[in-house]
């Protein structure tokens, strides 16, 4: 945490991982994978934060700086992944979640 503001977005935006998270658990993926999803998604909501705090941007609710920060390619530029691998799984997960919020969007707007 760098800034009194950042720990409510960070919990707004722990709200915003949860049902992927939940998701993760019950997909049957071995429990190592997860982990390494849940790992990944951790660095992603701290890229996210130090964004947020980085540009002021405390306005944008947690959900749609979340929808701007994954996109089909991967998750948001990590300083904290350097090689390969890690880069791979950090973007694989943010692809991953990339899709979810696309599927869970979608399923909104047809209700």
């Amino acid at each position: 945490m760098g800034m009194d503001e950042d720990l409510p977005y960070g919990k707004e935006l722990l709200k915003e991982f949860e049902p992927f998270a939940l998701f993760l658990i019950g997909s049957g993926l071995a429990k190592k994978t997860i982990k390494r999803h849940l790992t990944n998604l951790w660095l992603i909501g701290g890229e996210i934060i130090e964004s947020v705090s980085l540009y002021e941007e405390y306005s944008i609710p947690a959900s749609q700086k979340l929808r701007d920060s994954v996109e089909e390619e991967g998750g948001p530029l990590c300083q904290h992944v350097t090689t390969d691998a890690e880069i791979k799984s950090y973007d694989s997960t943010g692809k991953k979640l990339h899709r979810y919020l696309k599927e869970m969007d979608k399923r909104l707007e047809n209700k």
